[in-house]
């Protein structure tokens, strides 16, 4: 029966600069269940990309099941098209030569292969309730005191 889950995630990036102070947030829904959830982290240096990609990291993290049939919903082209058009696997298979943010989509391709995820496009700031949730949660995580490094990007430069 977990098998047959379906869960929809939502997920948003925000930084202010870029790089600057950033957050991520996650709204998640259990299909044809009043179940939801929301999730979110700032930190205190880092880019709007990072913070996208890391914003499907930790969502496809925190399902509890193996093989769960997963839509996420982004607005991050970035993201969706490095997996739905295939690039992402391509830079795997290079060792993420030349590459940006190869600690996260080394921890992306981990969660991803656990389970049956489908990758979907949202236009931002477009009145789509989950996303404009998910950017609040962003930008208000991202407004912390106190914001932890992110360690990554950090290594990057």
């Amino acid at each position: 029966m977990k098998n047959n889950s379906q869960v929809h995630i939502y997920t948003d990036g925000a930084s202010r600069g870029n790089p600057g102070p950033g957050g991520y947030g996650i709204v998640m829904e259990w299909v044809g269940k009043p179940y939801k959830k929301e999730f979110s982290e700032g930190f205190k240096k880092t880019t709007n990309n990072r913070m996208e990609l890391l914003a499907v990291i930790e969502a496809l993290k925190k399902l509890k099941y193996p093989n769960t049939r997963v839509t996420v919903f982004s607005d991050s082209k970035y993201v969706v098209d490095a997996v739905n058009k295939g690039w992402v696997f391509n830079w795997e298979r290079k060792g993420f030569k030349d590459k940006k943010n190869p600690d996260l989509w080394i921890k992306f391709l981990k969660e991803y292969r656990k389970h049956k995820v489908a990758m979907q496009w949202v236009k931002g700031h477009n009145d789509h309730p989950q996303n404009e949730r998910c950017d609040a949660l962003a930008v208000k995580a991202s407004q912390g005191d106190n914001l932890p490094p992110d360690s990554g990007f950090d290594s990057q430069d």
